[in-house]
């Protein structure tokens, strides 16, 4: 098995950049800790450790937005990721978008780029 370096931060995690894999479109950043590492190599599927949950958890395991892997990138330092995966479904931000970084900075205003994929009420009960 492929060994990063889970031992450069305190708490064990390393940043796992998301790329859709025909485009290059960043899709999102999460953390993936060992253990996630492990079940995302076993499975084929993007897992990450949620930080705000403490848990491991399955990208799409609710939405049913699940992330194919097809490449992973592994930085000369061993303690960064790029994924590149098929995005199911479409949208891999929790907050409807394609992607979590649908706002660009204008001047001293945030304005959003493209429109939602699902609602996120219907998805996940709340916002």
């Amino acid at each position: 098995m492929v060994s990063l370096d889970f031992t450069k931060s305190d708490d064990g995690l390393i940043p796992a950049i998301v790329q859709d894999y025909q485009t290059n479109e960043v899709l999102m950043l999460a953390y993936v800790n060992q253990l996630a590492w492990e079940k995302t190599l076993e499975s084929g599927k993007a897992h990450y450790w949620s930080r705000s949950r403490s848990t491991l958890w399955l990208k799409g395991e609710s939405s049913g937005h699940i992330q194919k892997i097809h490449e992973i990138l592994v930085d000369c330092d061993d303690d960064t990721v790029v994924y590149k995966v098929e995005q199911i479904g479409g949208a891999a931000c929790h907050t409807g978008h394609r992607t979590c970084f649908y706002r660009v900075v204008d001047g001293q205003n945030l304005v959003t780029r493209g429109e939602k994929i699902f609602d996120p009420e219907k998805v996940y009960g709340k916002k």
